[in-house]
């Protein structure tokens, strides 16, 4: 055995740059290193859990064994340093920037608009980097497949793929996509483009960055050394040989295997499981050694899923098709386990030995017949993988000194059919929900079975074998009657408690059917290949084996030329860059967690409760004070002045004093040296409760208990009551829609400090409403306003989530740095995140509607209660939102709408992009939906008969012109080509009994800005310096929507000079005072009012200088006034529209105009399993004329797709105690790049003019969210046609969000009705039904 000694350190390369490091604690990640030790702050933090792809990396290393040099991308997040030695690391600044020379892959997704709030975007970087580094001319699906583990809340997807499939060769791309990829996805070459292919810098491979000479000379001539790295509490070993190993492992038998760390590392970050001893055999070659026989391949267990999935692809090709239908099944999963980041450190072996319930390999691998090699102290010995090997959850039968060490995949015989299946909340980079391995041999020529294994994951505690069902089929025939015995015998086999964990037992049960009938069609098909059949099978059954179509094809963004005497200087209206692309791209935008530490900083760490309804008897903080590193805890005690915040006319405390209202609730925070000392620091602190009355959850409890935030709002027009009485029909229903987390991509973050004199704090934090964090903080210290400044450069996104909640984390920090009198930062993990920061109000609605034959709706009463959480927040406004937008796009005559907030010991929901909106509208199609399936009728007819047409009244008595919104649906229809596709898609339904189409077409009409007259202003700074460039600052948030490029376009037309003159510095209070939201899509509305009005008083003073020379420069100008004396500073300001709302009367004026736009969305639905793609989405918006396409064709994609994500994919779900389960993205599914539509076209409105908004524009941020539903009822349209298959029709349930199992359960197949229903109230559901 090798002598395991303390290393020698470690040497690695970061950028071309050389790093040695004597030791380092085991539990450092890549990225904390990189952001914290090298000041590579590119690399960003999105989840930490390897879920999102934000700190994305480049790993490469030398192979002395074949010569060759590998780059694979990584998630810095997972990534120990202390498994470094001999790697080369590249990052996103490692590639290029703004200052020498951008790198191809940073410039093109910069200038194809790929980039908003840009967080996500270096992630996007590295990953297609990476690619290129393999495959410098990738095809389509390399491309999807490499950005598959990578998310973006803002932009849709389309821009980043459209850029980027410009480096495809386009036969390439062809292959894939069956058409020529169009470069800008314009479908037509008569368009207007958004961006020029043409200026784009060729990619030339041989510039890259060489791999460092010094590692391979170390590779290859340096003797192996084991390493040891002691850290405070663990230590980490890596040893280089096997022998070595197994003395360790014989020494350390408790101690985990670490390999790629994608799973223990999880457990440590997220479970707060302390391992004293790591083994990491990443040197060991034995563990990666790869041997083919004639009976098969035996892999080491330490190669990793990608490394596995390149051999099964080759075997497959190589091999014999009768030998390689296990290696094809384990391919199928190894291709959609995890992002491409996870594949390439994650090892098979560490899948086998976690033994997850839901692991995609090891049902295929028991059912392939499979064999692992043990070794140990004792020896080498084959155990099969089956049944046995799996012992409960998470375990195995391996004793704790055994390793695995190989893993023996035998190539299948003739006459033997293997298959594998799963299915996933998303397409994607998703765990199982369930899936499953099965076998079948058959008698030489005959239907006999002969041998049958059928393994599923995702119904039990670990992998499970359905032995019964097996024995019953083994002997006879293969054929429909068989299977139809076996499918009951399954149901009794494979069971699961109603309240087993995870839920979707009804769903998870019934997908054992669907899998093994899809299983029972593939063999059918072999058969009739083999002959041994020789009916075929019919057309309609077949489809149950085609797969969702998933080829993106050519999309088409169409907008408006800018008037032909418009000057070529003038910007405004053409389609412009977002003006911090490129750094984005290149990581040198700074954001708020960016900026450099500074000296005797601390970092706080929040400390929440853990009932939702309870007493704090005692907070005991005098462990966490014995933590080396932890200076103070910070309690409601420490608060030298306003102990809570205002909100909705209620107050909520900034931190709890003697109670607690829900889990999460924050009760006091540690700051220490460091996050990992602040983090135990809190895991410290004991907090005893006394438990209180048992909390409310759900609307139904509060209703019940009349727990609410009043005031309760009514909003109507005509006589509701009497109008029931006149109709044809009157149905009654009740919809139900969930919450929404915002997911941006940064979470939230702020660094406070001190500024050491007169009480002054500086504050840097991502908020939207500055103004108010300032006043915040100002009245929790007890001192003036004055003598906060809070500064905001750009956020990571925050579509309504970083204003109240924001706030209050703010003033909680900034007491703690006045405690401390030191600079504290504060920077949310994504689980803290979304547990503290409240999300989007789930709403329940009753209805009732009356209507008569013709399809025309005359009355109609909703009744709303928003899930309003333990505080008010905002909720009194959403909910009064709600039924200000309630008649959404039609001419009702007798309609009402209540609402009510319902107090609950929920954490506290909060605005969200739309604020009411799209959960009150959701509701209203429902119910129109529903008319429509009483009558027999299509929704688009019943929408089209009742839309408001020429001028008109709103239920609130204002008045609008609906002109724009008739020429929306209208061009909506035809773009779309409603009519043709309606009845292809009736064909397509008759064809096809498993899988079904669906299309809608969904309409809005939109308020913009703010109902409350005083929220309507704005003011800007604008300076012009001697050298004549001009520096504009403004009360806006730049939060990824464009607002600060647009700002820019503005001051550059009415100063007459280009735009690269002008610069937008950060927000700051210090610079704008007593600044709006950043909300309400009214940011450019007002922000860019009041920039011009500041340009427009600096222009006017330059106009004696002008006359006087009028043949000079702007320079000259300037440099004239200032001798002149003329100031050259001015004041901007816009005084908005006087608008309101008089609840007492029921009428008002609440906005200044509104947009509208219409959504066609068709989807195909998997009606066995509920899984959906969306074929292709139109949408047609009017947005007056648009100052920025590219800016505003991007948010509306941006809009469209988290709207989808609401509807279709994002819940929520909390624990029977109110406990948050869904605390990442392993858990909460925001859409992915596999989730846009295939083919996705945006129109902007042509020849609309805005008399109420800057240049004719229109705000546009937040209506486009609610199309999003055209998905979920074209989905429902599918669903509507699987149940006409099964001989149901009529109005039925589906709520949203749509997630397979709502969609398979609703299609009401012969498989979910075989599941026995539990009855509710005789046991507890896993989750709440919020």
């Amino acid at each position: 055995m090798a002598e395991v000694v303390e290393s020698e350190g470690l040497i690695f390369y970061v950028n071309g740059k050389k790093v040695m490091e004597q030791n380092v604690d085991p539990e450092t990640m890549l990225l904390s290193y990189l952001r914290g030790k090298l000041r590579l702050t590119g690399t960003k933090y999105g989840c930490g859990g390897g879920g999102c792809g934000a700190c994305t990396v480049m790993v490469s290393r030398y192979q002395p064994h074949t010569k060759a040099i590998i780059h694979f991308s990584a998630n810095a997040c997972l990534l120990p340093v202390c498994q470094l030695h001999g790697a080369a690391i590249t990052t996103v600044e490692g590639i290029g920037n703004t200052k020498t020379r951008l790198h191809p892959v940073q410039e093109r997704i910069a200038k194809a608009h790929g980039s908003q709030c840009g967080f996500c975007t270096p992630g996007m970087v590295m990953s297609m980097y990476t690619l290129l580094r393999n495959q410098p001319q990738p095809t389509m699906e390399d491309i999807m497949d490499n950005l598959a583990g990578n998310l973006c809340r803002c932009t849709g997807y389309r821009p980043i793929v459209d850029g980027y499939k410009t480096f495809c060769e386009s036969e390439n791309c062809c292959q894939v996509n069956g058409s020529c990829c169009q470069v800008n996805g314009t479908g037509h070459s008569d368009h207007l483009e958004l961006f020029s292919k043409e200026e784009f810098l060729p990619l030339d491979p041989t510039q890259e960055l060489i791999f460092p000479p010094e590692l391979i000379l170390m590779a290859e001539s340096q003797v192996q050394r084991s390493q040891v790295f002691c850290g405070e509490r663990m230590t980490w070993i890596s040893p280089v040989s096997l022998e070595e190993l197994i003395q360790l492992k014989h020494k350390h038998p408790q101690a985990p295997i670490a390999i790629g760390n994608t799973n223990i590392g999880l457990d440590i970050k997220f479970k707060g499981v302390v391992h004293p001893v790591i083994i990491s055999p990443t040197g060991v070659s034995e563990l990666f050694e790869v041997k083919e026989t004639p009976e098969g391949v035996r892999i080491g267990a330490g190669c990793s899923i990608t490394a596995v999935k390149d051999l099964m692809e080759r075997l497959v090709r190589d091999c014999p098709a009768e030998h390689t239908e296990t290696f094809r099944a384990l391919l199928q999963q190894l291709r959609n386990l995890g992002g491409q980041q996870i594949r390439n450190v994650a090892s098979i072996g560490g899948n086998i030995v976690s033994a997850y319930p839901n692991s995609d390999l090891n049902p295929v691998l028991a059912a392939g017949r499979c064999m692992l090699q043990v070794v140990s102290e004792g020896g080498r010995h084959e155990i099969p993988l089956n049944q046995d090997f799996f012992v409960g959850f998470g375990k195995t039968a391996l004793k704790p000194d055994e390793i695995l060490l190989s893993i023996f995949i035998p190539i299948s015989r003739k006459w033997e059919v293997v298959r594998a299946f799963r299915h996933a909340p998303r397409k994607e980079n998703a765990l199982a929900t369930v899936n499953a391995g099965m076998r079948v041999m058959f008698s030489e020529g005959s239907t006999q079975v002969k041998e049958l294994s059928i393994y599923y994951g995702g119904v039990g505690p670990s992998t499970v074998c359905a032995s019964k069902t097996c024995q019953q089929l083994i002997g006879r025939h293969w054929d429909d009657d068989t299977l139809s015995g076996a499918y009951r015998t399954l149901v009794d086999e494979i069971s699961l408690a109603p309240s087993a964990p995870g839920g979707k037992v009804t769903f998870r049960r019934s997908l054992t059917l669907s899998l093994l009938f899809k299983f029972h069609l593939h063999v059918l098909q072999y058969l009739r290949a083999m002959n041994v059949i020789q009916e075929g099978l019919p057309m309609k059954t077949a489809s149950a084996l085609q797969p969702l179509p998933r080829k993106i094809q050519p999309s088409s963004q169409e907008f408006q030329a800018v008037p032909a005497d418009q000057p070529g200087h003038d910007p405004v209206g053409r389609p412009l860059m977002h003006h911090n692309a490129l750094s984005h791209a290149s990581g040198e935008a700074v954001y708020c967690d960016d900026i450099p530490k500074s000296d005797g900083e601390l970092f706080l760490v929040l400390v929440t409760s853990s009932k939702a309804h309870a007493k704090i008897t005692n907070i005991d903080v005098s462990e966490a004070l014995k933590i080396p590193g932890v200076v103070d805890v910070i309690t409601h005690k420490d608060i030298p002045g306003k102990k809570c915040r205002t909100f909705s006319g209620y107050d909520e405390e900034l931190l709890a004093d003697s109670e607690v209202t829900c889990v999460g609730q924050m009760i006091c925070g540690v700051v220490a040296d460091t996050k990992a000392h602040a983090k135990r620091g809190a895991a410290a602190i004991k907090v005893t409760y006394e438990d209180l009355a048992d909390g409310i959850f759900t609307v139904e409890e509060a209703i019940e208990k009349s727990s609410y935030f009043e005031p309760r709002r009514v909003l109507g027009r005509g006589d509701v009551t009497t109008a029931f009485e006149s109709v044809d029909h009157v149905h009654e229903g009740e919809l139900r829609i969930g919450g929404q987390e915002h997911f941006y991509m940064e979470t939230q973050t702020m660094l406070v400090i001190p500024v050491g004199e007169q009480k002054e704090m500086k504050v840097y934090l991502s908020c939207q409403h500055p103004s108010f964090a300032q006043e915040s903080i100002a009245e929790t210290l007890n001192i003036p306003s004055n003598r906060v400044s809070c500064h905001v450069k750009r956020i990571g996104g925050a579509f309504g989530g970083k204003v109240t909640k924001t706030t209050v984390l703010a003033s909680i920090t900034a007491v703690a740095a006045w405690k401390t009198e030191r600079a504290v930062r504060l920077v949310l993990e994504r689980g803290e995140d979304m547990l503290i920061s409240g999300a989007r109000h789930p709403v329940m609605a009753k209805y009732k509607v009356g209507f008569n034959n013709d399809g025309r709706i005359l009355a109609a009463d909703l009744q709303f209660y928003a899930n309003a959480g333990n505080t008010a927040d905002e909720s009194v406004l959403v909910a009064e939102k709600i039924i200000i937008h309630l008649d959404n796009a039609y001419n009702i005559p007798h309609l009402r709408g209540r609402t009510a907030a319902c107090k609950t010991n929920l954490p506290s929901n909060t605005a969200f992009r739309g604020f009411g909106v799209p959960q009150g509208l959701w509701t209203l199609e429902g119910m129109i939906t529903d008319v429509a399936m009483k009558l027999g009728r299509l929704p688009e007819e019943i929408r089209e008969i009742n839309l408001y047409k020429g001028v008109s009244l709103t239920h609130y008595k204002m008045e609008f012109d609906a002109e724009n919104l008739t020429r929306c649906w209208n061009e909506c229809k035809e773009r779309s080509e409603y009519e043709r596709r309606r009845q292809d898609i009736a064909q397509f339904n008759q064809q096809n009994q498993w899988r079904k189409r669906g299309i809608a077409i969904i309409p809005i009409k939109y308020g913009i800005g703010f109902a409350e007259a005083f929220l309507n202003q704005a003011a800007a700074l604008v300076h012009i310096y001697k050298d004549g460039s001009v520096l504009v600052s403004h009360g806006g948030i730049e939060m990824g929507q464009g607002v600060h490029t647009k700002i820019q376009q503005v001051a550059s037309r009415e100063l007459n000079i280009p735009i690269s003159r002008i610069h937008v510095t950060e927000t700051s209070t210090s610079s704008v005072p007593n600044t709006c939201p950043s909300a309400a899509s009214f940011g450019t509305d007002a922000n860019g009012m009041a920039v011009k009005n500041a340009c427009e008083i600096l222009f006017k003073r330059l106009e004696p200088i002008r006359k006087k020379n009028p043949n000079g420069t702007w320079e000259s100008w300037i440099s004239a006034a200032f001798l002149e004396r003329i100031s050259l500073s001015a004041t901007g300001f816009y005084r908005g529209h006087d608008l309101f709302i008089d609840w007492e009367k029921q009428e008002g004026q609440p906005y200044a105009y509104f947009t509208y736009a219409v959504c066609c969305s068709e989807v195909e639905v998997d009606c066995l399993t509920g899984e959906y793609r969306t074929v292709r989405t139109d949408i047609v918006a009017d947005i007056g004329r648009s100052i920025n396409p590219s800016v505003d064709i991007g948010q509306i994609e941006g809009a469209f797709v988290q709207g989808m994500g609401l509807y279709t994919t994002e819940e929520l779900k909390f624990s029977p105690s109110g406990v948050l389960y869904t605390r990442g993205p392993g858990q909460y599914k925001i859409p992915g790049i596999c989730d846009i539509p295939l083919k996705f076209n945006v129109y902007l409105l042509s020849g609309s003019n805005n008399p109420h908004a800057i240049y004719s524009s229109k705000g546009l941020g937040e209506p486009v969210v609610f199309l999003g539903s055209s998905v979920f009822y074209a989905i429902k349209d599918a669903v509507t046609a699987a149940r006409k298959d099964a001989g149901l029709s009529g109005p039925f349930t589906l709520n949203s969000p749509a997630t397979p199992e709502r969609t398979c359960l609703a299609c009401s197949s012969r498989f979910t009705r075989m599941i026995p229903e539990s009855q509710p109230g005789t046991f507890q559901p896993w989750a709440l039904d919020i």
